[in-house]
């Protein structure tokens, strides 16, 4: 099968270079990704592969069925959103939209996808049960893509009960990939918070009340609270400052803005009650007011134990032992994490970088590219896991 697989791979791979390049070229922001929607649409059409579209708005979804269709239901994933970044490769597939770009992979996601699927249908009659291939919309911006696909029944009729999903990864050079089995993720959460004094002249302390203080004073308290607390792996931080005064003038409010990372959703739900407590206690001792807005972000993404010990003895068999990366946890998030609370889920990243041609930048940066050997694994080795599993 490995080799029957890695020939379509190679029949396939300029195409799906070209599809690739179309789609860096051409990146949407969250929710407005109509044209790269119509793209996707017009390949499968082209193929002769049916579709349901119009998922969460833009969202496509793929079912193909092999050998005795009801006896398995696997669901891949790949999104296709962009990011609000100018690029400043010098490439011919550079970005046409300006202030827009492909800058974390969702291209390479959705083009190797694609290949995936014209691999299994050619393949239709040597492997057993079904396959959806989720083809999503509106990673990168709250509330996610992911969720609403999931309100709209993605994961039903057939019912998925395992699911893969893979993400570009500048880390690791191309040809290899990386898994980790149980948390990988973290929660993501947006803090918005205002602190409400009275201001004044700088030279009369007597008739005000300083919001900076209290500010200050926040942001120290919260960062400590969290530093000494090395039994759950998180991250709190503030990331933004606002205090309109000047050099003789204290403002009326400070208005700061951060994000609390979080590997465990018992805690995350701990610290929110802690974050707001210190905030209150903040308040009561400067004597003035502090609104405390938690913005509920995606949860974090845990890797089903079972189904990844799978994934990495099958990467195994297809890339050779050497190339298959054992990962640490990570503090950024993903929406594929919502998929992973449904069904037992693997996310596992695909290695691109490549030294020797300079390919090092990393992920939501203006020179972030791929070695576009990549795609040849993306598709090749998900489409292994897909068959297996």
């Amino acid at each position: 099968m490995i080799d029957k697989i890695k020939q379509l791979v190679e029949a396939s791979f300029d195409e799906i270079v070209e599809i690739r390049r179309y789609i860096h070229k051409n990146p949407e922001l969250s929710f407005y990704e109509h044209k790269t929607s119509a793209y996707i649409k017009t390949i499968l059409i082209g193929w002769g592969i049916s579709f349901t579209e119009d998922i969460a708005d833009t969202g496509i979804v793929v079912l193909l069925e092999g050998n005795n269709p009801s006896s398995k239901t696997l669901a891949l994933r790949a999104d296709f959103d962009a990011l609000p970044i100018t690029e400043e490769n010098e490439i011919d597939y550079c970005s046409v939209n300006k202030g827009v770009m492909h800058a974390c992979g969702h291209d390479v996601h959705t083009a190797s996808l694609l290949g995936v699927v014209k691999i299994l249908n050619n393949l239709k009659q040597e492997w057993e049960g079904s396959v959806k291939f989720i083809f999503q919309p509106a990673e990168e911006m709250l509330p996610g893509g992911a969720q609403q696909m999931i309100k709209e029944g993605v994961l039903e009729n057939p019912k998925v009960e395992k699911m893969l999903g893979q993400h570009v990864f500048p880390d690791l050079e191309v040809g290899k990939v990386g898994f980790r089995p149980g948390k990988y993720m973290a929660s993501t959460d947006e803090l918005h918070i205002c602190v409400k004094g009275i201001g004044g002249h700088a030279a009369l302390p007597h008739k005000y009340n300083s919001p900076l203080l209290a500010a200050a004073k926040l942001i120290t308290e919260l960062d400590e609270s969290f530093q000494k607390d090395k039994d759950h792996p998180s991250v709190l931080a503030i990331g933004f400052v606002e205090g309109l005064g000047s050099t003789n003038v204290i403002p009326d409010k400070v208005k700061l803005k951060g994000t609390l990372r979080a590997m465990d959703e018992d805690f995350r739900a701990t610290a929110h009650k802690r974050m707001q407590k210190i905030a209150l206690e903040v308040a009561k001792y400067y004597g003035l007011e502090i609104d405390f807005d938690i913005r509920k972000g995606y949860p974090s993404l845990v890797n089903d134990v079972v189904l990844t010990e799978s994934a990495i003895v099958l990467a195994k068999e297809y890339l050779g032992t050497e190339n298959v990366i054992d990962l640490p946890i990570r503090m950024t998030a993903e929406d594929f994490s919502y998929y992973s609370h449904e069904v037992p889920s693997t996310f596992y990243r695909l290695g691109t970088a490549n030294k020797s041609k300079g390919i090092t930048h990393g992920l939501h940066t203006s020179r972030f590219n791929i070695d576009e050997q990549s795609l040849k694994i993306g598709m090749g080795l998900m489409a292994y896991l897909a068959i297996k599993n």
